[in-house]
């Protein structure tokens, strides 16, 4: 059932949804938390087809803020909330609103959603594009004990992931870091399978895609190795490496559906790891509502460190320690001149003397 309201105030959307609920004969509500959706037009329908999916798993009140842009400055001066009600079928198993803001209303999208909040329940903000910088200080961020963000649809993703740890608080998550879930479970319970000391890790994937660097930053917060970050033609992560001193760990998954589990001494396994839809990404971040400290860790570590650490040998020798040809080397602490540098060993073995 849709009950559209034009030029509308809260109150009136309450009542609508109250008559809305009594018209299909269901005026209990059995609903977990408020979701509410910061959008715009284009990408409305996709996010809320996403969150109605996700309302199988958790029954919910879902708001959708679509802030529209008046086409002349006159009409920029008229402030107007439009809404449309949903509940029933074409709600999920929740209650919809979708609430158009125009003029000054538009600047404060918060008074507007406060008095539709449900009463002693948990409140999830969601952007699924256009996310502000710092949610947490963000107006309607407030009101949440939980906030999603989507650095992939930014427009340097990568980039992003810096200003997103500089502003970081409790509550804060991204779904880039939610794609690479079922990755990190993997990773961990092969590790469990066998002794071992990792001495070295790789992450391929393609380029520009932050679930890539999250993985990396989350692989070096916690294993405290060197990880490399290298490129590939996609989709998504397509391999991790693991160099440790019991052999080869690998995982790769070249199509994005399947992936196999390499371990040195066993033989190999075809394990289901298919890219999730926005809808099953959205129902894990719904199923835990406290601070994501493991996320916050790998955030903090720094795309800059990480980048720093896939460094080619060449890029990391310091100036001073080569010299063009026929040219005599210059003598360093560590090396006298006319001799030639040392390379250093690779990880987990030693230097012949």
């Amino acid at each position: 059932m849709k009950i559209d309201l034009t030029d509308t105030t809260a109150s009136k959307i309450n009542k609508g949804l109250v008559k809305g609920r009594r018209a299909i004969g269901t005026p209990a509500v059995g609903m977990v938390l408020t979701l509410v959706i910061v959008t715009d037009e284009e990408n409305a329908y996709d996010a809320l087809k996403a969150a109605n999916d996700a309302s199988r798993e958790h029954p919910s009140r879902t708001l959708v803020v679509i802030r529209r842009v008046s086409r002349s400055p006159r009409d920029r001066t008229k402030s107007r909330l439009d809404a449309e009600v949903r509940v029933g079928a074409d709600a999920g198993t929740g209650e919809t609103v979708v609430l158009r803001l125009y003029g000054e209303v538009a600047d404060h999208a918060q008074s507007v959603v406060l008095p539709l909040l449900l009463p002693d329940a948990p409140v999830v903000v969601w952007w699924p594009v256009d996310a502000p910088l710092d949610p947490a200080n963000d107006p309607l961020g407030a009101l949440a004990q939980r906030r999603v963000t989507d650095t992939y649809a930014a427009e340097q993703p990568v980039r992003e992931l810096s200003a997103r740890a500089d502003t970081y608080a409790p509550g804060d998550t991204d779904l880039s870091w939610t794609r690479i879930t079922p990755w990190r479970s993997m990773l961990a319970a092969a590790l469990d399978q066998v002794v071992c000391e990792v001495k070295g890790v790789e992450v391929e994937g393609e380029e520009f895609n932050p679930s890539c660097e999250l993985l990396a930053m989350w692989l070096a917060d916690r294993l405290d190795v060197p990880v490399r970050r290298s490129l590939s033609s996609g989709p998504g992560l397509t391999a991790v490496r693991l160099d440790t001193d019991h052999g080869s760990i690998a995982l790769d998954r070249a199509d994005g559906t399947v992936a196999t589990l390499s371990i040195e001494g066993q033989p190999d396994r075809a394990v289901a790891l298919k890219r999730r839809d926005t809808a099953e990404l959205i129902a894990e971040e719904l199923r835990r509502l406290d601070p994501d400290d493991t996320y916050a860790s790998a955030l903090r570590f720094g795309v800059d460190r990480l980048h720093a650490q896939s460094a080619t040998p060449r890029e990391q020798v310091p100036q001073e320690h080569t010299a063009a040809p026929g040219e005599p080397a210059v003598a360093t602490k560590d090396r006298p001149a006319g001799k030639a540098p040392v390379p250093a060993p690779p990880p987990g073995k030693k230097a012949a003397k």
